[in-house]
């Protein structure tokens, strides 16, 4: 804990002050002069710890329950989703967390049904309070988990799709410049989550395999095809910047201060050194733009960085990956999880049907 003073109410701490200031700077007779200079002053000693108190039972134990959910290994958007969560629903209570009942959670749920939140949605913020009052819980800072008496929502999840061979293809040829070839066979390749896309580095990317830390501060291997690896070697032969990430950031990016204007052709201003930031990579908003911008150039619909690591984790399996190992790749804890993700038809089942059914 690290000490500091501030004016309040304790005239010993006025005392004890001028003690430690004439022993600091070995004055001597200087804490009879100090206490004087100090009169009419009350000091007290004020700790100072991780958490910052700013008024209010419940915000302090929002931030609580946030430092300790990073501490266990969740990932700063998270940590933001749940504290979120949390302040929306005990600022429309206007109780603390002790006075809640599931009786409150019940109504708050009701609510979002009747403003026509998705059950998805729902759900989220069900997990999020289940979390947050199994920590209080634990801690000792309620006698009673109030979520033990809420059941979770029962909904089908929707099939979400990946892509098809002819949408990849299209993708491909949509690719204007040979950073957005490297981002589609990157994405395509490894199946990374788009965060730990823009992290990666040109030293990671120079073999077949490397590691990354994903989600949970969790460290997986993730895979380069023959198509990935040309397609960054092609990529990176343009690049003549000396910024370690794959997919640098433009100088100035993200402020309005400093706008950048970019070679001729726009998309390529990566190829002119003085416009590459020295040490910044493309952000997540940015990666999810470039694709955007491909999808809507090649007439496909619904392109997002997700749709890949979806299409990634299908084509695999359709190739012959056993599913644990799809699971791995991925970086899932649960197999659930992973065969969520997996888009299999029936004439997939139907194939597969023939070659294992006897």
């Amino acid at each position: 804990m690290e000490e500091e003073f501030s004016l309040h109410s304790s005239t010993d701490g006025a005392s004890e002050l001028a003690e430690k200031i004439a022993a600091a700077f070995g004055l001597k007779d200087a804490h009879t002069v100090l206490l004087g200079l100090m009169a009419g002053y009350d000091i007290k000693r004020r700790e100072q710890g991780l958490i910052v108190y700013d008024g209010g039972k419940t915000a302090y134990l929002i931030k609580r329950f946030a430092v300790a959910k990073r501490v266990k290994g969740c990932t700063e958007s998270t940590c933001r989703l749940y504290t979120a969560n949390l302040n929306r629903f005990f600022t429309l209570l206007g109780k603390d967390p002790s006075q809640c009942s599931h009786t409150d959670v019940q109504a708050y749920i009701a609510k979002l049904i009747i403003d026509g939140k998705s059950k998805d949605y729902q759900s989220n913020i069900i997990r999020t309070l289940s979390s947050f009052y199994g920590w209080l819980t634990k801690e000792g800072l309620v006698n009673e988990n109030i979520m033990l008496k809420i059941d979770s929502i029962r909904h089908k999840p929707l099939k979400k799709k990946s892509f098809t061979d002819m949408d990849v293809e299209k993708i491909r040829m949509a690719c204007r410049t040979k950073r957005e070839s490297a981002l589609v066979e990157v994405l395509l390749s490894t199946g990374c989550r788009v965060f730990e896309c823009a992290a990666l580095t040109i030293e990671q990317c120079k073999g077949e395999d490397f590691q990354i830390i994903g989600k949970g501060e969790k460290t997986r291997t993730v895979f380069l095809n023959a198509k990935a690896q040309i397609a960054i070697e092609v990529y990176l032969k343009e690049r003549e910047d000396k910024n370690p990430y794959l997919f640098p950031a433009s100088v100035g990016a993200g402020t309005s201060a400093c706008k950048m204007t970019p070679l001729k052709g726009g998309a390529d201003w990566y190829r002119d050194p003085k416009q590459v930031s020295n040490d910044d990579h493309l952000d997540k908003s940015s990666i999810e733009a470039i694709v955007r911008k491909l999808g809507k150039r090649a007439g496909v619909e619904n392109c997002h960085p997700h749709r890949f690591r979806r299409t990634c984790a299908t084509f695999a399996l359709r190739r012959g990956m056993d599913v644990t190992l799809v699971q791995m790749m991925l970086g899932h804890e649960s197999l659930a999880t992973t065969q969520r993700y997996l888009d299999i038809a029936d004439e997939d089942l139907k194939n597969a049907h023939k070659r294992y059914v006897v």
